[in-house]
């Protein structure tokens, strides 16, 4: 069996729809230290402030949200995309149903230099 050199989605969203209520969340790839979790909050659902031990890119696929980054607070709509670095507080809350991916990275050796 051969395997392919590539992943494709043509439609992330369809992946992982907003559920009617809660959260749902599943991985899409975990290769070469690269992880793609999809989220699907229903409206009103949140994460409390955490960190994550990896460098991560939170993107909006569709919905809004009110997300906080290191106690910055913004409005997330489709779109939306910020990159984190490892440890870095954040949190979300749905306005809408929501969907986002969410890309955790390696480590970098110097994470002070983020573009």
């Amino acid at each position: 069996m051969t395997r392919r050199r590539y992943s494709l989605f043509r439609d992330l969203l369809a992946e992982s729809p907003a559920p009617g209520r809660g959260i749902l969340s599943q991985t899409l790839s975990d290769e070469d230290d690269v992880r793609l979790v999809m989220f699907g909050f229903a409206e009103g659902e949140e994460l409390s402030e955490h960190t994550a031990a990896r460098p991560a890119i939170i993107h909006v696929i569709s919905g809004s949200a009110e997300l906080t980054v290191d106690g910055d607070t913004y409005d997330a709509a489709a779109g939306t995309w910020v990159r984190m670095m490892a440890n870095t507080r954040h949190s979300l809350r749905a306005r809408t149903p929501l969907v986002m991916a969410l890309y955790l990275l390696p480590s970098a050796p110097d994470e002070g230099s983020l573009a």
